[in-house]
């Protein structure tokens, strides 16, 4: 656990909402709300949010082309950059 991340329990949150709301969207801390002594749920500010989820989606994307890359289902760069540019021509065509 790092030391912007705090763990409170339940009722803390219920008492002082707004300030965990403060300290989260403020200065990125994390709180970790337990119930009956168990982490229960996470607190963040949205953009500390919305850059884990950017984060998580950059690790699926290197865990779908590790997979690709296992499975054989690869190409060489001059046939990637020649299909890409054939779907660029195309969409480009329609507009």
């Amino acid at each position: 656990m790092n030391l912007k991340e705090t763990v409170k329990p339940i009722t803390y949150l219920k008492n002082n909402t707004a300030e965990v709301v403060r300290e989260a969207s403020e200065n990125g801390r994390l709180m970790v709300v337990t119930q009956n002594g168990e982490a229960k749920a996470v607190v963040m500010g949205v953009e500390q949010y919305d850059e884990w989820k950017r984060t998580l989606t950059l690790l699926k994307l290197l865990a779908q082309g590790e997979a690709d890359a296992k499975a054989g289902r690869v190409m060489d760069q001059t046939d990637a950059f020649r299909r890409a540019e054939a779907i660029v021509g195309r969409a480009a065509a329609d507009e």
